[in-house]
């Protein structure tokens, strides 16, 4: 809706949500730069007359909307006379910024929907109000890091929807597209997590290290937590908590990564998985409360940057490989066949297989038997985790955890009649 087509009514709350976010971005702009330079532009009054003019001139002629472009030029005419080089060096550049970003909330205010300004003005107020943490940030993420997260951009932005989206073999209905498709959102996954493990503080008293390194990798999170429970030399209920928190998050990371691409897969295991979800959580929470002394159990993870080409390239490749393999079974086997295969694979990564599963890799499938091979694959995967549990920690220390991950792991996690043979079903719907 153009400002044309606004009421009056609606054009006054328009022009009222304007100078209402122009007082807001004032305020923090006057907190941030004139407590000690009053004379720099803009403030608490500037701000709401910028916007207004901008509305006003806006409202003249808003098809072409000249008259708004005189006034933008007129002011950045009038910032760079009042803001030109000095002898003691360059203004901020933020000023004549803010002083932009406040005559333009009138025009958007008026031309787009409310979000739109809304969501402009919080983002310049955040910007504004955390100058210092958004600094800091340069000494605390190194150069190599932000030079990896922009080569990967590069790979999103620009190469993602270059690659063609047309099958390469006939074995598989898999595309280049879908394979660095699924290399991106498992990438991007597993980077944020990453980030949140590295930088955010984490006390070695919460379960919060350990619930993040559940999200970036259950399996490698149980790996470090056992050989710790080894360490330590006696059964660690904290150690133990977050082994089952991390098994507990890997529920919700398989549901999100099967929502991504299969929307209605991703409903049919939503009951499943919030189910495994709670009874992980309570496991782990009945864990976390039976020590009552808690040592300096340190529960961070180690982790490397998931966002490195290469490790980008070995998971297309297994991904690829999985599908292969997947499709292969599904002609030759059937259901069975990939029900087996996805107890299988539970002892290595299984995001290629579930994912795979999630954009047709077995065609023809049910959506209950699609929902049973990756509730079978995830059972599979935390009984190979109890394993590794109890051989990087030790029987006494590794007892309880590896004890109840077999039970979330066990087959009737998946509902019977899903397993049975398809002639049996056809049979009880007759």
């Amino acid at each position: 809706m153009t400002a044309i087509e606004l009421t009056s009514l609606e054009l006054a709350g328009r022009l009222v949500l304007a100078l209402g976010l122009a007082v807001f971005l004032g305020l923090t702009f006057e907190e941030v730069y004139k407590r000690e330079e009053r004379s720099i532009p803009g403030g608490v009054r500037t701000f709401p007359m910028l916007a207004l003019a901008g509305a006003m001139l806006y409202l003249i002629e808003p098809r072409q909307a000249l008259a708004f472009i005189v006034g933008l030029l007129a002011l950045a005419v009038w910032l760079h006379a009042f803001l030109r080089p000095t002898s003691a060096g360059l203004s901020s550049l933020m000023v004549p910024a803010s002083n932009l970003v406040a005559y333009l909330l009138g025009a958007v205010a008026l031309s787009q929907p409310p979000w739109v300004v809304v969501a402009a003005s919080v983002s310049a107020v955040l910007l504004l109000g955390t100058r210092e943490q958004l600094h800091g940030l340069i000494r605390i993420v190194p150069q190599d890091e932000l030079l990896t997260a922009g080569s990967f951009l590069i790979l999103v932005g620009i190469i993602l929807p270059l690659v063609p989206d047309q099958p390469v073999m006939a074995v598989t209905p898999l595309t280049p597209f879908h394979v660095w498709l699924a290399v991106v959102a498992v990438c991007t996954i597993s980077y944020l997590t990453y980030l949140l493990q590295k930088y955010a503080p984490a006390r070695k008293t919460t379960l919060l290290p350990a619930i993040l390194g559940g999200i970036y990798s259950s399996t490698a999170t149980t790996v470090v937590l056992a050989k710790r429970q080894r360490d330590a030399g006696t059964a660690r209920s904290e150690l133990a908590a977050g082994i089952l928190a991390a098994t507990a998050m890997m529920y919700l990371r398989l549901g999100a990564v099967v929502a991504l691409f299969n929307v209605k897969l991703a409903s049919a295991l939503a009951p499943a998985l919030a189910i495994l979800f709670a009874m992980g959580t309570a496991l782990a929470a009945y864990e976390w409360r039976r020590t009552t002394e808690r040592l300096d159990t340190d529960l961070q993870i180690p982790v490397t940057n998931p966002l490195q080409i290469a490790a980008a390239i070995t998971f297309g490749a297994v991904f690829v490989a999985t599908s292969v393999v997947t499709a292969f079974v599904h002609t030759m086997f059937g259901q069975t066949g990939v029900l087996v295969l996805a107890g299988l694979v539970g002892i290595t990564d299984i995001d290629p297989f579930v994912i795979n599963i999630a954009q047709g890799g077995a065609q023809h499938l049910s959506m209950s038997a699609l929902s049973a091979a990756v509730l079978i694959a995830a059972s599979s995967n935390n009984i190979a985790k109890a394993a590794f549990a109890l051989g990087f920690g030790g029987l006494p220390g590794s007892r309880r955890p590896a004890s109840m991950l077999i039970i979330s792991g066990r087959g009737r996690v998946c509902p019977r009649r899903l397993l049975r043979p398809p002639y049996a079903r056809l049979k009880e719907e007759r």
